[in-house]
């Protein structure tokens, strides 16, 4: 179909998020649009079936799909950024697809990617990673040979590529960085205890302060892990609440399974006059943008987003290439960054 109709103008700019004169300068290749915006204008004029203009066409080897969650927490946007600018390069078109509570659900944008004959799927952080959703619609897409990657939320039995953030590790690294600095009392705020990432994480927390307890200073015996351990939501909110049920419980460090999390717990020290880090020690997760800016700068655990996305890339287009792919979980190794929201144990 032309995209000459006015009607079908207001489509594409409301699919890109644009005016229908963008979407115009963008059809009739006039200069002055960023590249992002341009990008996302071809996309959609893929997505909707649309043919391009003689002159924007380009050998193309199809669509890729990606589905994500919503992009209020930063990391989701950076694996979208990774992922997307990579399939860009391998020639793909790249359709991001991103979940909104109460909006479309991940199994509609999965028939909507198949209607249009996607060459694969990248998943993040998708249904996948919650151990209450059943399996059978991967398994679907696997019977019917389409290649896809999970990211961040491995399931046994899946026969599928996964791409994961070694959550154990990271939790010895934090809990690790805060027994060094002389804490014993170290709480965990994390999200909702459904999510494999989750779980990980509290069983990679209780190792290493089960190591402490063996090992560590004086006092770190005859510690009740369960009053430790708070799970909540993913957000700001969620943070500040599970920092105020810890500092309750007597914490002089929290680990916090996101840095938006992180964040919560800071303003929850804030409101109930506590210094970070004279007082309290908070060290994140993720390492997302600006984290430096926050005062003080978040000490946190990196994830490597940039090489995640990487392999998730590289293991759909092999596949897509015909070429074996040892469909397995691949581990990657989280970094500490040291920054000043922790410090020594007070007094």
């Amino acid at each position: 179909m032309s995209v000459t109709a006015r009607g079908r103008l207001a489509d594409l700019a409301a699919h890109a998020g644009v005016s229908e004169a963008t979407v115009s300068r963008v059809l009739n290749d006039k200069p002055g649009v960023a590249v992002t915006t341009r990008q996302a204008v071809l996309t959609a004029v893929d997505v909707l079936g649309y043919e391009r203009p003689s002159k924007l066409r380009r050998n193309s080897a199809g669509l890729v799909g990606l589905i994500t969650p919503e992009l209020s927490n930063p990391v989701f946007p950076m694996f979208a950024q990774g992922i997307e600018t990579q399939m860009a390069a391998a020639g793909f078109t790249p359709v991001l697809c991103t979940q909104t509570p109460g909006g479309v659900h991940e199994d509609e944008y999965v028939q909507m990617l198949l209607d249009r004959a996607v060459s694969a799927i990248v998943f993040v952080s998708g249904l996948h990673a919650d151990t209450r959703a059943e399996l059978g619609r991967y398994h679907e897409l696997r019977e019917r040979g389409l290649p896809i990657a999970l990211v961040n939320g491995y399931r046994e039995g899946l026969d599928a590529t996964f791409i994961s953030h070694d959550d154990h590790s990271s939790m010895r690294l934090a809990v690790g960085h805060l027994r060094d600095l002389g804490h014993t009392r170290i709480g965990f705020a994390t999200g909702p205890a459904r999510y494999v990432p989750v779980q990980r994480r509290v069983e990679g927390f209780r190792e290493a302060m089960a190591d402490l307890a063996d090992g560590g200073p004086a006092g770190a015996t005859g510690i009740d892990l369960d009053e430790l351990v708070c799970t909540t939501l993913f957000s700001i909110e969620g943070g500040a609440a599970a920092g105020r049920q810890l500092i309750e419980a007597g914490v002089t460090g929290i680990v916090c399974g996101s840095d938006v999390m992180a964040l919560g717990v800071m303003r929850a020290a804030g409101q109930l006059g506590l210094r970070v880090p004279q007082d309290l020690s908070v060290v994140g997760g993720d390492d997302v943008p600006f984290m430096t800016f926050v005062d003080p700068p978040l000490t946190t655990i990196r994830m490597d987003v940039d090489g995640m996305a990487a392999a998730a890339v590289t293991t759909v287009l092999e596949e897509i290439a015909g070429e074996q792919v040892d469909r397995r979980e691949y581990l990657f190794d989280p970094e500490l960054i040291l920054r000043q929201s922790t410090g020594p144990v007070p007094g």
